[in-house]
């Protein structure tokens, strides 16, 4: 938590996010903006760029971190990846070495998006979105490196079953952190 005081998270998860769970990702990219909260996303398809329109439509401040220029029609200028962000994915998947470049840009952003620019940064939470919270795919890597460095998670995919815990859920954990619920609409 920097950038003069202000929250920052991170808001990603799968490409094939359920409807349902994106419009619950939108509303909560709009409320943390709302609230005066930094997203920290990474330009994909699916809960990613739910968060991130959420954010926009309140002019909500973000850095979104791309593999490359332009990604998915992305206009962030956050396209450049450290050395350090490769040797850290290198440590979270096990067949790094046959990966294409592209694929070692995408996956390093993850680094990125949880420990910021300078790699030095955790995010004060993650909001996020996998399949039945299996954490599983490039989500589920960029979870490891929450866990590793102690940024609490909250997965909305552990709730599929039964949405009305899901918010009940989410308003604690946000609570816990100290953040704002109030006018949350979920």
């Amino acid at each position: 938590m920097s950038d003069g005081g202000m929250v920052i998270y991170t808001g990603i998860g799968a490409r094939e996010t359920p409807e349902s769970f994106l419009g619950i990702a939108e509303k909560l990219g709009k409320h943390m903006a709302q609230k005066g909260c930094v997203l920290r996303s990474g330009g994909a398809d699916g809960a990613s760029t739910a968060f991130e329109k959420g954010c926009d439509s309140v002019m909500g401040k973000k850095t979104i971190f791309l593999p490359w220029r332009g990604f998915n029609g992305n206009t962030s200028s956050f396209f450049a990846i450290p050395d350090e962000a490769y040797m850290i994915m290198k440590d979270f998947n096990i067949a790094w070495e046959t990966l294409s470049d592209s694929g070692k840009k995408l996956q390093a952003r993850y680094a990125l998006t949880i420990l910021g620019q300078e790699l030095r940064e955790p995010s004060t939470c993650v909001l996020c979105y996998t399949r039945s919270g299996r954490q599983k795919g490039g989500t589920g890597r960029a979870l490891k490196i929450a866990l590793k460095h102690g940024v609490p998670i909250f997965d909305m995919g552990l709730y599929e079953e039964d949405p009305d815990i899901m918010r009940i859920r989410l308003i604690e954990f946000l609570e816990s952190l100290s953040l704002s619920t109030d006018g949350l609409d979920i």
